[in-house]
């Protein structure tokens, strides 16, 4: 396995997910969403800046282009390899490749994501992308991150179940990932499973849509005792009143 060292923190981890703009478009920037000013990526990489709290920063080629500061900000970067629009309901998901992993060593990378859908009908061409992707990044030392998402014609409504979760996880070590990216089941004994799964790569939980502060706060207790090492969050943090002094709070907890 690489060094995991440059983007997490004695072991865990705090990933600032900024991928949502090509994803999801700007809906989740929308000031009825709850931050109008995050549709500025500056004002999300600042966040990071002045919090001091995240390990890494993920976002697209694009995003990492024109606004990282390589050399000059602290906060390490994660460059998204892959992505689709939010265009594609209904239909069996796909997100094709659009950054090299020499492009994200050129942009300062500190480590490179990936995205799979298992369960789509379409994973075997993720999968032989990956594998490739993940041959070139650890042969320039770089730890892959896969983003595990168990979604499509085979998975149903049951996306967060334990089952569908744990065999995500395990993709992930199967397919030789440093990191895995698989939403929170909802409870901590379902989660272990989850971590169990994974083996030893480790398990950062998604934060998802907004929700209260006190609600957040309970659930990095959570994730933590099930075994992951953190969590990869965005909107809860970008979406908040106090960003800044949120971000610091879920460090608190989390190192």
């Amino acid at each position: 396995m690489v060094d995991l060292s440059k983007i997490t923190r004695n072991g865990r981890a705090l990933l600032l997910a900024y991928d949502h703009g090509f994803e999801h478009g700007p809906t989740d920037f929308n000031p009825s969403a709850g931050s109008g000013q995050a549709i500025d990526p500056q004002y999300v990489f600042d966040i990071a800046e002045q919090s001091d709290a995240f390990t890494c920063i993920a976002v697209q080629k694009g995003v990492a282009e024109k606004y990282y500061r390589k050399g000059v900000y602290k906060t390490p970067l994660v460059v998204k390899l892959n992505g689709k629009t939010g265009y594609h309901s209904g239909e069996e998901l796909f997100s094709p490749q659009n950054c090299s992993v020499e492009e994200a060593v050129e942009l300062g990378a500190a480590g490179v994501g990936y995205t799979i859908y298992v369960g789509s009908e379409r994973e075997g061409e993720s999968i032989a992308e990956f594998s490739r992707i993940q041959e070139e990044a650890h042969d320039a030392g770089l730890p892959v991150i896969l983003w595990a998402y168990p979604r499509g014609k085979h998975i149903g409504e049951n996306e967060h179940s334990k089952e569908n979760l744990a065999y995500a996880a395990r993709i992930a070590l199967e397919l030789g990932a440093d990191m895995v990216k698989v939403a929170y089941t909802g409870d901590v004994e379902s989660m272990k499973w989850v971590v169990a799964a994974a083996g030893k790569v480790k398990v950062l939980a998604v934060g998802g849509s907004k929700t209260d502060e006190e609600t957040f706060l309970r659930k990095t207790g959570e994730i933590l005792e099930a075994g992951a090492i953190g969590w990869a969050v965005g909107r809860n943090i970008w979406q908040a009143e106090k960003p800044v002094e949120l971000a610091r709070k879920i460090a608190g907890i989390i190192f």
